[in-house]
This record gives C-alpha cells, structure tokens and sequence, in this order.
C-alpha cells in the first residue's frame, strides 16, 4: 500500500512539475508574441490610460508617485495578464503555432502589420459603428414598412 502511494505522489508531483515547465515555456513564448505583434504596446497604451483617468480623479498625489505606480503596473500588471492569458491560448494555440507567429511578425511584412494594427483596428472600430448605425437605419425603415 506504502509502495502504491509513493508511486502516486511521485507520478503526481512529476506530473505537476511537468505542467509548470509547459507553463512556464508557454508564457515566455506568449509573452513573446505579445512583444513581436503590438501586442503588449496596445496593452502598456491601455494603463498609461488608465492612469492619466486616474490623475485627474487623484489630483492632490505627486508627479513622483505617479511615475512610480505607473512603472510599478506596467510591469506586474502585463506579468498577470500574460498568466491570465495562458489557458486561454493554449486551448486554441500550441507553442510551436505561437512561434510560427512570431516568425511572421518578424518579417517585413509582419512588422509593418504590428505597427498598423492599432491605427487599423482604430479606424475600423468608427467604420464599425457606422455600419451599424446603417444597419439599424434599415432595419427601423424595414419594421416601418412592414407596419410595425
């Protein structure tokens, strides 16, 4: 009985540091991709954000602290998320899929896609709403029409 407990910790400890070593390559290889694509700039945009709304809510705490917070979830913060992000891509994506787009972000044709990405998705997002207030438009004369 001793015999078969001590084989299942042991399986099930080397299978735990198994996993961990996956993790930890998945996320280095996520983390990556999130450097190479624009990612990660779209995410550091989006604190720098977040902390300019904060200033202006907070406006007595020195330029100091500020900066201080500001590196301070910069870091951490897209440490968390990349970990938060984990299981999420890797139900989708394989580590070797995320290198295969990393490869594409570092040719020239993926970097220029990298530095457009945020102006595109910008763009697109007015163009979206436009559409959808077309869309809405018709969808009201088409109701009407129908006597509704």
């Amino acid at each position: 009985m001793k015999k078969i407990i001590s084989i299942l910790a042991f399986t099930f400890i080397f299978t735990n540091l198994s996993f961990a070593q996956v993790d930890t390559a998945y996320q280095e290889v996520l983390t990556k991709m999130f450097e190479v694509s624009g990612t990660e700039g779209a995410y550091k945009g989006a604190i720098t954000q977040m902390f300019i709304m904060y200033k202006d809510l907070y406006p007595t705490v020195s330029a100091e602290i500020w900066t201080e917070f500001e590196k301070e979830f910069l870091n951490t913060s897209l440490t968390d998320l990349v970990e938060m992000l984990v299981p999420v891509y890797i139900k989708y994506m394989t580590k070797e899929d995320l290198e295969e787009v990393i490869a594409f972000y570092q040719t020239p044709v993926g970097k220029k896609f990298a530095k457009s990405t945020p102006m595109i998705t910008q763009e697109s997002m007015q163009v979206g709403q436009q559409w959808g207030t077309k869309i809405g438009q018709e969808f009201q004369q088409k109701m009407k029409e129908k006597g509704y």
